[in-house]
C-alpha cells in the first residue's frame, strides 16, 4: 500500500517541478515582452492629439444656479462649483484603463506628461460631480442630482457610487430602459471597476 502512495508523491513532485519551471519561463517571457514594448513606447515620437475625446461640461444644462438653503450644504456646493468652473480653462480626457505604455505608443512619449494631466483632471471632474450630486440629494433635489450623474455616465465614469445611486433611482421609477442602458455603459468600461460595477448592478436586480 505504501508503494503506490510513494509513487504518487514522486509523480506529484515531478509535475510540480515542471509547473514551477513553466511558470517561471512564462513570467520571464512576459517581463521581456513588457520591457521591449516599453522601450518601443519610449522611442515613439510626439503625435497629434486630435483623436482625444475632450470632456466638455454642459454648464447651461446642469443646475449651477441652485444653491441649498442649508449653510453647510451651500458652502460644500459652492466649493464644487468653484472646482468645476475651473474646467473652463482645463482639459480633461477619460483615459481610464489605458496604460502609460499604450498612451506613449499611440501619442508619443513626449506627450505622456500632458496626457497624465488630462487624465488626472478627468478623475477630479467626475469625483467632484458625484460629490455635488450627493449634496443635492441631501437637499432633496433628486432630478438635479440625476442630471449630474447622467452626464458622468455619458463620460463613461467608473465611480461605482454613480451607477449604484442612478440604478436605485431608475429602479424606483420603473425606468427599465435606463437601467439597461446603464448596464451597457458599465459593460463597455475598460476600467478594473467594470466587473465590480456589473456585479453590483446584477445583485441589485436580484
Amino acid at each position: 500500500m505504501k508503494i503506490p502512495l510513494f509513487a504518487s508523491l514522486i509523480l506529484f513532485c515531478i509535475w510540480l517541478s515542471f509547473a514551477i519551471v513553466r511558470s517561471r519561463k512564462k513570467g520571464e517571457r512576459a517581463e521581456h515582452d513588457f520591457w521591449e514594448k516599453e522601450a518601443l513606447a519610449d522611442s515613439t515620437r510626439k503625435q497629434p492629439l486630435d483623436g482625444l475625446i475632450y470632456i466638455e461640461i454642459p454648464y447651461d444644462a446642469l443646475p449651477f444656479s441652485f444653491v441649498p438653503d442649508d449653510p453647510a450644504l451651500a458652502d460644500a456646493v459652492a466649493e464644487c462649483h468653484r472646482i468645476l468652473n475651473g474646467f473652463r480653462e482645463k482639459k480633461a480626457v477619460n483615459l481610464t484603463g489605458i496604460t502609460n505604455t499604450d498612451l506613449k505608443l499611440t501619442y508619443g512619449a513626449p506627450n505622456i506628461t500632458l496626457l497624465t494631466e488630462y487624465d488626472e483632471n478627468y478623475t477630479l471632474l467626475v469625483r467632484t460631480m458625484q460629490k455635488w450630486a450627493d449634496l443635492l440629494l441631501k437637499a432633496d433635489r433628486e432630478q438635479e442630482a440625476v442630471s449630474i450623474m447622467e452626464f458622468c455616465i455619458e463620460t463613461r465614469t467608473d465611480i461605482s457610487a454613480t451607477y449604484r445611486t442612478l440604478a436605485d433611482i431608475y429602479r424606483r421609477e420603473g425606468a427599465h430602459d435606463k437601467l439597461e442602458k446603464l448596464r451597457e455603459t458599465a459593460d463597455s468600461l475598460l476600467s478594473i471597476m467594470r466587473q465590480p460595477i456589473l456585479r453590483m448592478l446584477d445583485e441589485a436586480e436580484q
